[in-house]
């Protein structure tokens, strides 16, 4: 089906999907029920919002592109008249949008509400990809779990185990916080227009196993990035200005190491070791 109707715009990143097998699988690993509380980002002119309105009683969705909101809407209603009072358009930057208090007016006092959790699904393009990935995990107390579409290269980095080329700054990051994993790869020709990439679809769960040892996220993203600033270096030299090479032996590893050996358990015990 051609969207003739609405050209991509590359300063947004657009590439609209329409395959409808790849959306039916992905909706299907997102498993929506009824009464989640979802926020679609970046739904475009609303190939999964459909569906997933379909499956929902009511759904959130975060959209930049005020020439494409007409059009989502009349797409979502044109497919089923009830979705009028089931999509709620919030037209925003995702970066300014503030999920802590979105989830404080979409839940009750009541016990059972409060403790409801968000479920974030969306169509990241590569230009914003770290920064939102980075901007929800400000956010992951509230969050259940994460579908995004991405370049496949994204995911493949944020999958990655420690020694693999692809491993780096954001594998640790996402894996300290969150269990990921790579769902399924989608083709260029699933989109129009279609991208010169291969993407992939990702799965993220916020996780507590470093809660009670992490007390600085921002420290942390620090020294994450500062020991892959220069990849080939060791960790003698990449963190020469953060810590000594004797607190990297106290966190139990080698100053000859590199970054990209250590797993997120070792990045963990080190920021213990500089900053606690």
């Amino acid at each position: 089906m051609k969207h003739t109707q609405h050209f991509a715009k590359k300063r947004f990143g657009q590439n609209f999907l329409v395959d409808n097998s790849v959306i039916h699988n992905i909706v299907d690993s997102i498993n929506p029920q009824e009464q989640d509380l979802m926020i679609e980002i970046g739904p475009g002119l609303g190939a999964m919002t459909k569906p997933l309105l379909s499956r929902l009683d009511k759904l959130n969705v975060i959209e930049l592109d005020r020439d494409i909101i007409p059009k989502l809407i009349n797409s979502c209603i044109f497919a089923n008249v009830e979705n009028k009072n089931k999509l709620i358009v919030n037209e925003i930057d995702v970066l300014k949008f503030n999920f802590e208090e979105f989830h404080a007016n979409n839940t009750s006092n009541e016990e059972a509400n409060k403790e409801q959790k968000l479920r974030i699904v969306g169509n990241l393009p590569y230009n914003i990809s770290t920064p939102v990935l980075f901007h929800l995990l400000h956010y992951r107390d509230l969050i259940l779990d994460m579908h995004f579409m991405l370049q496949k290269e994204v995911v493949d980095r944020i999958v990655s185990a420690p020694g693999n080329k692809h491993y780096g700054r954001l594998s640790v990051m996402l894996q300290t916080y969150c269990a990921t994993q790579a769902l399924f790869e989608v083709p260029p020709y699933a989109f129009e227009p279609a991208p010169k990439v291969d993407s992939a679809i990702l799965r993220l769960q916020p996780n507590h196993q470093f809660d009670n040892k992490i007390h600085d996220f921002s420290a942390y993203e620090k020294l994450i990035r500062q020991a892959f600033s220069q990849r080939r270096k060791t960790l003698k030299n990449t963190l020469k200005n953060t810590c000594t090479v004797s607190q990297i032996e106290q966190a139990g590893l080698s100053s000859t190491q590199r970054a990209e050996e250590l797993s997120t358990s070792d990045f963990v015990k080190l920021y213990e070791v500089t900053y606690q």
